[in-house]
């Protein structure tokens, strides 16, 4: 077979099929492969009009149908199936091709493959793409890792089938072996987040309003037209006011209340431990979904657990509305906030020096959590590359701040009336932690060093201390 193809890709489901796509529409050669060639066969009958794209049977003669160095997208599920398909291709390859992996993998097997690749004169660039179906054709954001040798001929490419906005690709380099699949976990964690927080909003609209789904959506449709603009703000508006065909009811009052997950928000939330950063609006939206499916916990607890709850009752419906858009608003830049510090703590203990200004810009459009603040996250980390804390760059304190009394507002409002508000109020409790002048951990550390012997440092001079507790309570210097 002539070797003819820029770039192949190989698994063509769903998301490998519109990669392969968008590529031959931006004028590339494609060589597409998949395990079932039914598959293959199915997109030259759809999209073979679209562009070049140059079909193969066995993964010899896909392998074949590419121009050195070769440039191989895998496009399979995460996990086992992404080390057959690596078994089977990497033999085929010669010093200098590039794999890319596409997919959701976690981030510590793309460190392993990366290592083990090298080792064989292979590039291998774990890539987080973010936009679901439709930006995979139209235009996704790419947050590809690997070596920055392999982005000299592989990022052309990518940044040419990415979103743009202002004319900019949704598309950089982020950093060595991982880095690309971590900042892709984060993003989703991010997601995580900001789809509880919406979900919280519309509950407590529902309830305080007694308003209808169309209603509510309504709500969403005129606050995306604010601060608030995003993608998920826009989808909500829209899911909101669609109409269940069967019923005639709102869609969403018909679908079953049980939230799944596929992974990368557990992986967030459990790296977040790991590294000892407190990203607490992620773990509340991951613990909610789980709390979601819990069928019998919440069987038994419907005909057990009394509320005492007093009925939210709203005498001013706009003040209302505001107060919830306040805080979802400032609730959204915590998440936003916890998971720049992730990526800032994972970059330096990986040594992955990964720009998070730059970050913020490839996630302005193409992607899931793409919104117009992201603009204020670039323009923060462009004033200061270290800020260590989000939320303290000027333009987020006023904006926070502005809406800070509304969110307390909201969060004792849920809470008195029973209105499970996690993401709320684990939102505020963080804010309210990090800004505090004095936290109660010096009671814990206290107690850890009276029955373990942990020692404690002391707030009047250097050095770590230990109290005999069990003796006589003198202080000795440990």
């Amino acid at each position: 077979m002539t070797a003819r193809a820029q770039i192949g890709v190989t698994g063509l489901a769903v998301m490998g099929r519109n990669l392969a796509r968008n590529f031959a529409r931006h004028g590339y050669t494609v060589a597409v492969h998949n395990r079932s060639f039914a598959k293959t066969q199915s997109l030259m009958d759809e999209a073979g009009g679209e562009g070049d794209l140059v079909p193969s049977e066995s993964m010899a003669d896909f392998v074949a149908s590419l121009e050195r160095p070769r440039k191989v997208v895998v496009m399979v599920k995460a996990g086992a199936a992404t080390d057959a398909v690596i078994d089977e291709l990497v033999p085929l390859l010669e010093e200098g091709d590039i794999v890319v992996d596409a997919g959701n993998a976690h981030f510590p097997d793309t460190i392993r493959r990366e290592e083990a690749l090298r080792a064989q004169g292979l590039h291998f660039v774990g890539t987080g793409v973010s936009g679901g179906e439709e930006g995979a054709l139209l235009g996704p954001s790419i947050m590809p890792g690997g070596t920055r040798e392999s982005y000299e001929s592989l990022g052309p490419i990518l940044e040419a089938i990415s979103a743009k906005v202002d004319g900019t690709p949704c598309c950089t380099y982020v950093g060595p072996n991982g880095a690309g699949h971590f900042v892709k976990m984060v993003h989703n964690g991010i997601e995580y987040a900001d789809m509880q927080l919406i979900a919280e909003a519309y509950d407590l609209l529902k309830q305080g309003l007694g308003a209808s789904a169309a209603e509510i959506g309504q709500i969403f449709a005129e606050w995306n037209t604010g601060d608030l603009e995003s993608f998920l703000i826009e989808i909500t508006a829209d899911v909101l006011q669609h109409v269940d065909a069967e019923t005639g009811a709102a869609f969403v009052d018909i679908v079953l209340d049980q939230a799944e997950q596929k992974g990368t928000g557990r992986w967030t939330v459990q790296n977040g431990l790991d590294l000892g950063v407190p990203i607490t609006g992620i773990a509340e939206a991951t613990f909610a979904r789980a709390l979601s499916g819990s069928v019998p916990q919440r069987e038994a607890g419907r005909a057990a657990l009394p509320a005492h709850a007093t009925a939210l009752e709203v005498t001013d419906r706009d003040s209302f509305v505001e107060d919830v858009r306040r805080a979802l608003y400032a609730s959204k830049v915590v998440a936003y906030s916890q998971g720049f510090d992730q990526i800032a703590a994972a970059s330096a203990e990986n040594g992955w020096d990964i720009d998070r200004g730059a970050m913020a810009r490839i996630w302005r459009g193409g992607c899931i959590i793409r919104a117009r603040f992201l603009n204020r996250i670039t323009e923060a980390y462009e004033r200061d590359p270290q800020l260590s804390l989000l939320l303290a760059d000027p333009y987020f304190t006023d904006a926070v701040g502005e809406g800070l009394a509304a969110w307390r507002r909201v969060v004792a409002q849920a809470a008195t009336a029973g209105i499970p508000a996690p993401a709320f109020s684990s939102s505020l409790s963080y804010y309210d932690g990090v800004r505090a002048e004095r936290l109660p951990a010096a009671l814990i550390q206290a107690q850890r060093d009276f029955f373990g012997a942990h020692t404690y440092r002391r707030t009047d001079r250097d050095g770590t201390f230990h109290t005999q507790w069990s003796g006589d309570r003198t202080e000795q210097e440990a």
